[in-house]
């Protein structure tokens, strides 16, 4: 292209040439040819595996920009800036794309090269003259703004284009914010995979984002390892998962898995059953992991007599002391307590050949494996060390009011003990209506037995509302790799909810991880913010109002209204603005108003399912809001929301999270009188 074309012209000229490039590699990827390249059928599966997945990662996304930056540097780099050169400009995208030669065109975001795109600043410009931010409109490129990081006569300001992309409306699931994180988001994103981080965010922060980043940068940083190992993002109900599904595969990473809890716990039961609030509340205690590991070693017996082993015509006995001893020396070890068992009949076979070796005899592996097989070595193990099916044993717990109070004894008093036994005792596992707490303490149990799977990296969002033992069934997950958790003390809304992150990182057993905490608002306007921040000294204390560093004041509202037909009105009003909208309503209202909109003719969606042109509003009942946003939302009648909880401060902690879920307005509506800590100063 010419020198007289305009700059912009010239940057839609790389855009063009960047998306050729990246088609011209996929097509590399789909004609290789590996036929004669692999020594069998089963490198041949792998290797197109991987080619499929390559092609896949290489998608050109029409609607997501290729690349929303460029950085301009100063100088050529010394050795730790290998990858710069005088005058040369870098282009950060989503994912690195090169021309037929293998020049780099775009440079991944998380290349060390393109960290002060995040971080440069006039104080520290880090060697870059010009940030280059650009704006886009349906995938085109359609503005470009640049910031002298070096000219002292241009002063500090915020990017018009970074406010924009920030404030741009949401239609459709969660999307990244790799063109908009923060250089305090980017600290956290770029962490090393060996240490463990906890993020306490206030609403908009964008915690989550940066929880889904930082998986995205690891992967990046370590794939080879973590593609070993794996990662795993958790969260806290199905509809939040299909909200945020599609960030990771937008930043070429697909083969991150998710789950809620409740997956990982299940397996072994059915959860068919629900907990009163008491029992779940004793049932996640920490304590009841204590209960467990009691109730199943109170199963090892010690031996009360020998074992005879006939092997031809000589027969070895090992005395029951000797037995004994084996049996003391494994409890005392740190050990599984199946890893235990398979141990002990190799215990009781080695004692048999030193008795053989002391007679002249030369036995060998295979001898002590035969002698570990023998009848009536199996018949000792099975007495003295029986099998335990986990959740049988939970089953014996929770409805043998005696063998309760055995291993609970001076950690559960008399009446904590009531509130979790069955009002009917249990006669088969299948028959029992398990609870989602039930299922936690078998998969506790489970673990003392075989030890579970870890992974490489955990990803835990909205983790304030785990209880003591859900967070040492993550912490099982997680106990040779790393974490990263997220949540926000004020947004924890059910009875076990988390009082301290240093308590819940100590039954996470990551009692090292650094806590982090955001305070600047991204996405709740700061009107909006102003008006939910003053239940926080009643709901959290100790934390820091969140702090918009939006432009746009965004649309406030609070309206009182006579009848509910006056809420359907306020989602009309709604949907003349552009983008998303959430009608928030406490779970028992919500039948009623779904009703109403549909005698309206207004068609609403459930809470994860995605949003369209035609389909703009969802009805969300509050339970369910939670890590959820809309551009726009109505909330109905507060002290309902708050009267449907169990108790007051829950119920103003989960009207906390409904009035924080607008990006661009709130409008709340009420007929009833508004809870006293939101009443007019």
């Amino acid at each position: 292209m010419s020198q007289s074309a305009s700059p912009l012209d010239r940057e839609r000229a790389h855009l063009s040439s960047s998306r050729a490039a990246l088609r011209a590699m996929r097509e590399d990827a789909e004609a290789l040819d590996i036929r004669d390249v692999t020594a069998n059928w089963v490198n041949a599966e792998v290797l197109q595996r991987q080619i499929e997945e390559r092609i896949k990662a290489l998608a050109d996304l029409s609607h997501t920009p290729l690349f929303f930056g460029r950085l301009d540097y100063l100088h050529a780099p010394g050795a730790e800036q290998a990858e710069g050169a005088e005058g040369e400009q870098f282009y950060i995208g989503r994912r690195h794309v090169h021309d037929a030669e293998g020049d780099p065109m775009v440079i991944d975001w998380r290349a060390p090269v393109s960290q002060p795109f995040y971080r440069a600043s006039k104080k520290d410009p880090m060697d870059v003259a010009l940030r280059r931010r650009f704006g886009y409109t349906g995938g085109e490129l359609t503005a470009y703004e640049d910031e002298n990081l070096t000219d002292p006569a241009e002063a500090e300001r915020t990017s018009q284009l970074l406010q924009q992309e920030i404030e741009r409306p949401r239609v459709g699931p969660m999307r990244d914010i790799v063109a908009t994180i923060q250089p305090e988001q980017d600290e956290i994103v770029r962490s090393g995979l060996a240490g463990s981080v906890c993020v306490q965010g206030g609403p908009g922060t964008g915690k989550t984002a940066v929880g889904l980043h930082r998986v995205a940068y690891l992967l990046y940083a370590h794939r080879e390892r973590l593609a070993r190992t794996g990662t795993l993002v958790i969260g806290p109900n199905k509809s939040f998962l299909h909200y945020i599904e599609q960030v990771l595969p937008a930043l070429g990473e697909l083969e991150v898995k998710q789950a809620t809890v409740d997956d990982l716990v299940a397996g072994p039961v059915e959860v068919r059953g629900a907990d009163e609030a008491p029992a779940a509340l004793i049932k996640g205690d920490a304590r009841m992991a204590e209960v467990l590991r009691r109730a199943l070693r109170s199963h090892i017996t010690l031996p009360g007599e020998g074992v005879v082993v006939v092997r031809g015509s000589r027969r070895w006995r090992v005395a029951s002391y000797e037995l004994e001893e084996i049996v003391r020396e494994l409890m005392g070890r740190d050990m599984r307590y199946g890893a235990a068992r398979e141990a002990l009949p190799q215990r009781i076979a080695h004692a048999v050949l030193v008795q053989m070796e002391r007679a002249g005899e030369a036995p060998d592996d295979r001898v002590q494996n035969a002698v570990a097989r023998n009848t009536a070595v199996k018949a000792a193990v099975k007495e003295i060390w029986p099998p335990i099916d986990p959740a049988k044993l939970v089953m014996r717990l929770l409805s043998d009011a005696d063998f309760l109070a055995e291993h609970a004894d001076g950690l559960l008093d008399e009446q904590e003990q009531k509130t979790v036994l069955w009002a009917k005792p249990a006669r088969s596992v299948k028959t029992v209506k398990w609870s989602a707490a039930d299922a936690v303490l078998i998969d506790e149990a489970a673990d003392l037995v075989e030890r579970t799977h870890s992974l490489g990296h955990v990803v835990l969002d909205e983790a304030q509302d785990l209880s003591p033992m859900q967070y040492r069934a993550v912490g099982r997950r997680a106990s040779t790799g790393s974490v990263t958790v997220l949540g926000d003390l004020a947004q924890g809304t059910t009875p076990w909810a988390t009082q301290s992150w240093a308590e819940a990182l100590g039954h996470l057993g990551k009692p090292d991880a650094v806590v982090e905490e955001l305070t600047a608002g991204f996405r709740v306007p700061t009107d909006v913010i102003t008006y939910a921040s003053r239940l926080l000294p009643h709901i959290a204390p100790g934390l820091a109002p969140v702090a918009s560093v939006r432009e746009n004041p965004g649309v406030f509202e609070v309206r009182g209204v006579s009848e509910d037909l006056d809420v359907v009105a306020a989602c009309r009003e709604a949907l003349e603005h552009e983008g998303s909208i959430g009608l928030i309503a406490a779970d028992a209202r919500c039948a009623v108003l779904g009703e109403l909109l549909t005698e309206a003719g207004m068609v609403f969606l459930a809470p994860g399912e995605e949003t369209t042109a035609e389909a703009r509003l969802t009805l969300v009942p509050a339970s369910l809001a939670k890590g959820l946003e809309y551009d726009y939302v109505v909330l109905d009648e507060p002290a309902a929301v708050v009267s449907g909880e169990p108790d007051e401060r829950t119920g103003l902690r989960r009207l906390y999270v409904a009035l924080t879920r607008a990006v661009s307005g709130l409008v709340v509506v009420h007929a009833t009188a508004l809870p006293g800590e939101l009443a007019p100063v």
